[in-house]
């Protein structure tokens, strides 16, 4: 759908670990064992269900670092501004999981413009500000280099010029590019993602090594990011109820034929499982080790595919894996 340079760079590079302990992916035939450390009864082999229609399964046992969406702010340069992280707050408390698909969808599948989209969205959820309190200040507004991050960029941009800020967007690259921008008040504000953000500083700060400080729990995540942030000058707006994380995904044929809407139920259920996602997925605690170990999932075999890419996603419809590695904002997941 996107190039997604930034979470999935982070994970692909054992940033978002979420654990220092990783068990060997599972094989065909064998058995597994989960997080109890009791071997998995043998279950019937669910084969893949081809399908055009995809569905995330719900992470219930919080397997994925939480990745909501949170304003990062250079906070100089808000100094003495009681506005400004209230506009964005407004604007973030409209944003949930499913919102951001249909953003993600009206750009990548529907082809609008990230601008035309944002208006919309500004429009319809009424979010024009009710006071000028903005006084003609200057406020740059950066994205990452991918649909998603242009999209959120433009919809607070449009917030804050309609409280009188004259703001613009700033596409800028990816986190390496844009973090010390932001840090150095070249950029005012990002939309950014507070797990891969939070490891981000981590490493910075800490080393490649450091354990990680990210997990599923948003508010002990967020609570890292502030330490972390404040050390290098930046301050945050309330955190989104919209996630991009790591989710996976099979097709509503087969979640219906197997009664499944969640990864616990799916592992109670089905044995024989083909897994689909980025070649590095066999040996990464957020892929099939931890749903070998979190879930107790038996893993048949592995396709080596792509990150939450074309690959995945047509080899979940064509029926050739049953479970892949998705985007939890991912536009195919739209209903």
């Amino acid at each position: 759908m996107r190039a997604r340079t930034m979470t999935l760079a982070a994970l692909t590079t054992g940033v978002l670990l979420l654990t220092a302990a990783c068990g060997d992916a599972g094989s065909s035939g064998g058995t597994d064992t989960s997080s109890s450390g009791s071997t998995a009864a043998a279950l019937a082999t669910c084969e893949p269900v081809a399908g055009d229609s995809l569905v995330a399964l719900e992470d219930d046992l919080g397997l994925q670092t939480a990745d909501n969406i949170v304003p990062a702010i250079n906070a100089a340069a808000i100094e003495g501004d009681a506005n400004f992280i209230p506009l964005l707050d407004a604007v973030s408390a409209t944003l949930d999981t499913e919102t951001l698909i249909g953003l993600n969808k009206a750009v990548d599948v529907d082809r609008q413009t990230s601008t035309q989209v944002a208006a919309d969205y500004l429009e319809t959820k009424g979010l024009a500000a009710a006071d000028m309190v903005g006084g003609g200040k200057t406020v740059v507004v950066g994205a990452a280099n991918f649909s998603e991050s242009a999209t959120l960029a433009e919809i607070y941009a449009g917030a804050l010029r309609s409280a009188g800020y004259d703001a613009t967007t700033q596409t800028i690259g990816n986190r390496d590019t844009y973090a010390p921008a932001l840090q150095d008040g070249t950029l005012t504000m990002v939309p950014e993602y507070v797990g891969t953000l939070t490891e981000y500083l981590n490493k910075q700060a800490n080393g490649a090594d450091a354990p990680a400080l990210a997990s599923s729990d948003v508010d002990a995540t967020l609570a890292e990011l502030v330490t972390l942030g404040t050390a290098v000058g930046l301050t945050f707006g309330t955190p989104a109820a919209a996630q991009d994380q790591n989710t996976f995904a099979v097709t509503t044929a087969f979640a219906d034929e197997h009664q499944v809407t969640t990864l616990s139920e799916l592992a109670e259920t089905c044995g024989g499982l083909v897994l689909g996602g980025p070649p590095e997925c066999p040996e990464r605690p957020f892929c099939q080790p931890g749903l070998e170990e979190t879930y107790g999932l038996q893993i048949a075999e592995f396709t080596s595919l792509d990150a939450g890419g074309p690959l995945t996603k047509t080899a979940l419809q064509q029926g050739t894996i049953a479970l892949g590695l998705v985007f939890s904002s991912d536009a195919a997941l739209a209903g």
